[in-house]
């Protein structure tokens, strides 16, 4: 029988939702759970700093964890190097602390609160005085995809005609129409997240497992068992089928 793998898609700051996610998949598959989890850990919900911490301490504990890095994750790391720096996907005129990004929820999280009359600088040093090391050294290390037999876990997606060795970072985290659009089968089923849906879709080459946690929306968990899905609900096991086209 194949092993249980589970993956758990874009958090936010949603740290009760979290929370309630891993009760679920340790309900269903034990304290040894292997976990993926598909990045954007931080930005738009009200406890970016907890997510972090419970996620940090889980790896530190030695939990079956893998911990992918989401666009969002990248733009908090880039911001707190020595020197700030603004991802350069962002369009003109946005930063990380455009409301629609999620940035200053972040910062609020760790007690930095951000005005109009603030300079990048000002509160870059603020959150270098309020960021514990560790959450920079973890935002630091995450990984751009799992691979796990037929299932290939990633963030964002990937570009179509390029071999998995050959993925650059930039569309692993950002990409998304050239991916979404293209309904070609992959050696593998992409289980992704980074797009925003209304609930969890299965479109047969991939799984979006972005359900929308970053907008209040319940933040989707899933369980493979080879390329079977289900979803985890209060209800235990839901099957996720492909939509028909």
């Amino acid at each position: 029988m194949t092993s249980p793998i589970y993956a758990i898609g874009d958090i936010h700051g949603q740290l009760d939702m979290l929370q309630d996610a891993l009760q679920k998949i340790e309900a269903d598959g034990g304290p040894d759970a292997r976990v993926v989890f598909l990045g954007d850990y931080v930005d738009r919900g009200p406890d970016s700093r907890g997510v972090l911490d419970l996620l940090v301490d889980g790896k530190r504990a030695g939990r079956n964890w893998v911990t992918l890095l989401g666009n969002h994750d990248r733009m908090f790391s880039m911001f707190m190097r020595d020197y700030p720096v603004q991802d350069a996907h962002l369009l003109v005129g946005y930063s990380w602390f455009h409301e629609r990004l999620g940035g200053i929820q972040t910062m609020a999280s760790y007690g930095v609160t951000i005005s109009e009359a603030d300079r990048q600088y000002q509160v870059h040093a603020r959150a270098r005085a309020a960021v514990p090391p560790e959450h920079v050294a973890f935002l630091n290390g995450l990984t751009t995809y799992q691979l796990e037999d037929e299932l290939l876990f990633v963030h964002a997606g990937i570009r179509p005609g390029v071999a998995l060795a050959d993925q650059s970072e930039e569309d692993l985290i950002w990409i998304r129409q050239e991916f979404l659009n293209d309904a070609r089968p992959y050696p593998w089923l992409v289980v992704h997240g980074h797009t925003a849906v209304q609930r969890a879709e299965h479109h047969g080459n991939r799984i979006n497992l972005d359900a929308g946690a970053g907008y209040g929306r319940p933040l989707a968990t899933a369980v493979f068992e080879g390329r079977q899905c289900w979803l985890l609900t209060d209800k235990g096991r839901v099957p996720l089928e492909p939509n028909p086209r």
